[in-house]
Order: C-alpha cells, then structure tokens, then sequence
C-alpha cells in the first residue's frame, strides 16, 4: 500500500477504487482565456465541472487522474475550488506538454546551453512532486510528458528525460501522450529507461488508438500499462474497434496491463460545447460506466477483469 496525493489531501492506494487515469478537468490557454474570452465565467465553469465530476461519481467512479500539466492549461487553484464540492478524489501531474519546443524560459538554461546547468525542468517536477505546486499545498502524484508526429524533438527529448531523471529520483509514475501510428510509445520507453524510470510504472497513452495488436504487445511486454483512454474520440478510432481490441489483449493475457479512460474534460477550449457534442457526441465523462463497460461483458470481458483494468491496475501503477 502507498500514500497518493490527492487535491484535498493523502489517500492510501487501497482507497483509489475504480478509476479512470486519463481525465481532464479544464483544458485551456489561460494567455487566450485572459486577453481573449470575454464570456467566461469562473463560478459558472467551476459549478459545470462540479456537477460533471458528482454526476461520475454517482456513475460509479471514484477517482481520476488529472495530467493537465504546464502546456495544457494547469491551474491549480481552480482545481481545489472544484476538488472541495465532489467526493471524487483527483490526483493531479507535473510535467510538461509539447510536441515540438519548450518554453522560450528554457533556451538558455540547461546543459551545455549559455546558462550551462543541470536540467532545470528536473528541479521543477521533483519540487511539485515533493513539496507541492506553487503556494497551494496540492503535490502532483505523477508525471507527464508528451511524443507526436513530429517525434525526439529537443524539446521532447529535453523534457522526457526530464521526467525519466525525476521518476528516477521520487518515485512517482509517468504517464505519456503518444501517437501509436508513429510507434512513439517504444520510443518513449527507451528514453525513459535511459533515465533510470521504471517502465512498470509508465502508462504509454493513448494507445487504444491503435488496432496493431503486435505494437501493443511490445509495450505491454516491456513492463507498461496501455493507456486504452480516448473511448468517445471517435474521429481517431470507434468505440466498436477499442472495445475489439481490448477484448483481444484480454484473450492473449494482457489484462494486466490495461488501464481506461476517455481524455475527457469538463472544459476544454479547443471547441465550443455546441461543436464538441455535434463531432463527438460520445466524448463525455458517462460513455465508459454507461456504454463501453456493458460492451465488454457483452463481449466475454469478466467482471474481474474490468475490476483488474479500473481498479488494480491504476493501484499498481503507483504500489
């Protein structure tokens, strides 16, 4: 059993319950959202997300992990006003999100840079782990980074190895956003093996985009989780084919090393909620409880095994 920082405080692992490990609460560019947004609305947003996260909670889930991170809009303060009317617990990340470059902060410092000094991200993701985020008391549990299309950048690669070298240092697990068309996962695994990383504490995310049973299997076999967690973006792939693939990876053994989610958010600034619920009707925290579940045991999923991808599994990923 191990201690796992929540928003509203420790928990043991034991009290994660069912969990879905790749969710977001608010997704958004705070410099767009400041100069631009003249609608928004703080309360109204936070009861939304309130009401979003009870509503699952009353579905049946009981924890999520949040890897909104530096890149994607992190702001904890808003979290906590949210994280104190749900008892949904929310573990959060610290990381950084870019497929290409890092922040212009980070052009000058770091190894063999004009400001020739070891990593700072490092610093930065072992303090948030450690001693929390900001002012605010909340520690991230978890880190996250992130390899598109456009592969090892310097940038990514600055920033994975980052994360590898902190998980190294604390413990604490990784989570990745990959693309699996391009087989970025493998190239995530090696990175952070590198760096000293436990690959069985990774989740390589985002891969129940992919129907390549054989690329899947590598990773599970290297010792990571499969992030099955985009259920309801179906421009990627349809609810149909993940819920085939995992069924398949379930036949073959692989039940272990499956984790669920959707990528989700309460509020996401890429689209208006209007266009949102016209492209993706199924992109909403219900669709796993209320759709893919039932699918899966339709399938020939057991109850034990969805227990194992909800439960013992997001469990393991920090024990």
């Amino acid at each position: 059993m191990t201690d796992v920082h929540t928003v509203t405080g420790t928990i043991d692992s034991s009290s994660l319950g069912r969990t879905l490990v790749h969710e977001h609460i608010f997704v958004l560019s705070e410099e767009m959202r400041q100069n631009y947004d003249t609608t928004w609305d703080e309360d109204e947003k936070i009861a939304d997300a309130v009401a979003k996260l009870n509503d699952l909670k009353g579905a049946g889930i009981d924890t999520i992990f949040d890897p909104t991170v530096v890149g994607l809009g992190r702001y904890i303060p808003r979290v906590q006003k949210v994280a104190e009317q749900t008892d949904l617990n929310i573990v959060v990340a610290t990381g950084l999100y870019t497929f290409n470059d890092l922040p212009h902060q980070f052009d000058h410092h770091g190894p063999g840079l004009l400001i020739d000094e070891p990593e700072p991200l490092v610093g930065l993701f072992v303090t948030d782990i450690e001693n929390g985020i900001a002012d605010t008391g909340v520690k991230a549990a978890f880190l996250k980074c992130a390899i598109e299309e456009p592969g090892l950048t310097t940038g990514v690669e600055r920033t994975m190895r980052a994360v590898g070298q902190a998980s190294a240092q604390t413990g604490a697990p990784i989570t990745v956003h990959t693309n699996p068309s391009t087989g970025s996962g493998l190239v995530a695994q090696r990175v952070l093996k590198e760096e000293g990383a436990d690959l069985t504490k990774v989740v390589i995310g985002h891969s129940g985009d992919s129907t390549d049973i054989d690329y899947l299997m590598k990773i599970a076999d290297n010792g990571s989780f499969l992030g099955m967690d985009r259920f309801g973006i179906d421009a990627y792939l349809p609810t149909e084919q993940r819920v085939e693939t995992i069924v398949e990876l379930v036949r073959r053994g692989y039940v272990d090393k499956i984790t669920l989610a959707h990528d989700a958010s309460c509020y996401i600034d890429y689209f208006t909620q209007e266009e949102k619920k016209a492209v993706q009707p199924n992109w909403h925290f219900r669709h796993i409880p209320d759709d893919v579940l039932p699918m899966l045991l339709t399938k020939g999923v057991s109850q034990d095994d969805i227990d194992t991808m909800l439960v013992k599994n997001p469990r393991r990923y920090f024990d």
